[in-house]
């Protein structure tokens, strides 16, 4: 095997997060010297995730999915859980029936008793892969819904179940398994949904307006500290 390839199936092997605490904070290297072994791991991971991406055509796939439903869901518990609400804000902004399935306001229970055979659901799932994720989209699948998945492995217990696996990676140098490829997987994943739906650039600019008559975001005047009154002071100082 290569480098990166034992990097990678040493990754694998170590499946916990105190496994991977045991085997690599051994010694007391310095902080300069770990952020330097962060971000070597980070950059090649999310290297390879794209390139990944761009071979095999999965997140094209995905999103043709997304695109095509009536109704779409998203759903990760979890660390997972905050993939999925990422990219059902990138979503929702620019589609409609967007749905995060969080078990709180929208329950499992009530999305999966009226699937349709034109839902799609978007699972995220890493791991050691949450039961919960894996029961959600398996009874999807089995009420006529489409299921993508978004995990770590082609071999993982979603990609069963799913049209379309979209493989990520997390290999990291750190305790914690990278979220940085699947940040960029779920900006790729919007980004190139948004720009397949039909609609988007008006659901968009009808937003940019509700939002500034509601007053939704901080104005720029004041986020830079300047105001009308102190520009208008500053333009008779520089007239006089």
């Amino acid at each position: 095997m290569t480098g990166a390839a034992d990097a990678h199936a040493e990754h694998r092997r170590l499946s916990s997060p105190s496994a991977r605490f045991g085997a690599r904070a051994q010694g007391r290297a310095s902080a300069a010297v770990l952020q330097a072994r962060l971000v070597e791991q980070e950059s090649r991971t999310l290297a390879a995730t794209l390139a990944r991406h761009t071979a095999s055509g999965e997140v094209l796939r995905a999103a043709a999915l997304v695109v095509g439903a009536r109704r779409r869901f998203v759903t990760g518990a979890g660390k997972s859980f905050a993939y999925a609400t990422l990219l059902a804000a990138d979503l929702s902004a620019a589609l409609s029936q967007v749905t995060l399935v969080d078990d709180t306001i929208v329950g499992a229970l009530d999305v999966l008793t009226e699937v349709r055979d034109t839902d799609v659901l978007v699972a995220f799932s890493f791991r050691r892969y949450r039961r919960t994720t894996l029961g959600i989209a398996e009874q999807f699948v089995a009420g006529g819904g489409t299921l993508v998945a978004v995990t770590d492995d082609e071999r993982a217990p979603l990609a069963r179940h799913a049209a379309v696996t979209v493989v990520v990676g997390t290999d990291s140098a750190s305790w914690a398994d990278s979220p940085t490829a699947v940040a960029a997987t779920v900006h790729l994943l919007g980004a190139l949904t948004t720009a397949s739906a039909k609609g988007a650039r008006r659901r968009l600019a009808d937003r940019d307006r509700i939002s500034g008559a509601l007053g939704v975001y901080v104005a720029a005047d004041e986020h830079t500290g300047r105001t009308p009154q102190h520009e208008t002071d500053t333009t008779r100082r520089g007239t006089r």
